[in-house]
């Protein structure tokens, strides 16, 4: 029987699995394990599934020992483990991907349609006991029938929330490291572009793309500045990938007409120059939190580390 070592909390149906074939620590704290707690508690682990607020790099990994044979995260997007350190190691690395397309493809379609139709502008206005009126000019926002949909990062999330564009009648356009399949670009109607011409045709832009060093600050004040002023920014990705400071100026001043966020470059703080403003709709990391998700997520990453602990291959290892 191994050890697993679980750092945060997650569905039961992820720890009964677990539990039926091995030892399991679990952190049930309700808040997030502190780092000297959580090198303590990996040391002589075989297993450690991680959830994306913890760091898994070489020092997690000497930690636990020579004998860990897997990590699994509990997430599609994977910028908080070293993969080339649990590489040089033997440690395999595993992640949950298309189990929350769905979900997150949900939450992105859902910021563009608050920030495209000011939903949160007027939600805080009523909250706010602000008096008000219909009338024809009343908090304005923009249409979407007609529009230009750009995709920054067209995999399964990318793509799904193009599907839910092209059922508004949106045009599609995208960016990405390939081409995708061509029966999916018929059916999207969608044109694979270079970023700068994404940035000056798109209405709204919906960054998927995976966060590293290639794409950090990918939308800073150069991209920001390239885009129409009717332009609408959503990121449901990877924080980083957005210069928040530079976004924030840009709404200020005017450069872009609004954006949604539901991820920030240093969470669970959000950069003090966007809570000011009204032009942003800000919402806290949801992209896969629905309870349906969340279970097929831990489950998936259960998968994983038993296929590695029995010597199988996980479903969905890293890389």
């Amino acid at each position: 029987m191994s050890r697993v070592v679980v750092t945060g909390r997650v569905p039961e149906a992820a720890l009964e699995k677990l539990r039926a074939e091995h030892e399991v620590d679990a952190w049930t704290g309700p808040e997030s394990i502190g780092r000297e707690e959580l090198l303590r508690r990996v040391a002589g682990a075989d297993a450690i599934l991680s959830l994306l607020t913890e760091r898994v790099d070489g020092e997690l990994l000497d930690a636990a020992g020579p004998q860990l044979k897997v990590v699994s995260n509990v997430a599609v997007g994977y910028d908080n483990i070293d993969v080339r350190a649990c590489t040089a190691r033997g440690i395999v690395a595993t992640n949950t991907p298309g189990v929350l397309t769905e979900a997150t493809a949900d939450i992105a379609f859902g910021l563009i349609l608050m920030a495209t139709r000011r939903l949160g502008e007027g939600e805080r206005l009523i909250r706010a006991g602000q008096p008000w009126k219909w009338g024809m000019f009343f908090l304005l926002g923009s249409s979407l029938q007609g529009k230009t949909l750009g995709v920054v990062g067209m995999g399964g999330i990318g793509q799904a929330t193009a599907r839910r564009a092209k059922a508004f009648g949106m045009d599609i356009v995208y960016q990405s490291r390939s081409e995708i399949d061509s029966a999916i670009a018929a059916e999207l109607g969608a044109r694979r572009v270079d970023l700068d011409e994404l940035l000056t045709v798109s209405d709204v832009i919906s960054l998927h793309c995976p966060y590293g060093p290639n794409t950090h600050h990918l939308i800073g004040a150069e991209q920001l500045s390239a885009m129409k002023s009717s332009t609408y920014l959503v990121n449901t990705a990877r924080g980083p990938i957005v210069n928040e400071a530079a976004l924030a100026a840009a709404l200020r001043e005017g450069v872009i007409a609004g954006a949604g966020l539901d991820v920030f470059e240093k969470e669970p703080t959000v950069h003090p120059d966007l809570l000011d403003l009204e032009n942003v709709t800000l919402v806290p990391h949801l992209g896969s939190a629905t309870i349906e998700t969340r279970t097929a997520m831990a489950v998936l990453a259960a998968d994983n580390t038993l296929a590695v602990l029995r010597g199988e291959q996980p479903p969905t290892p890293i890389g």
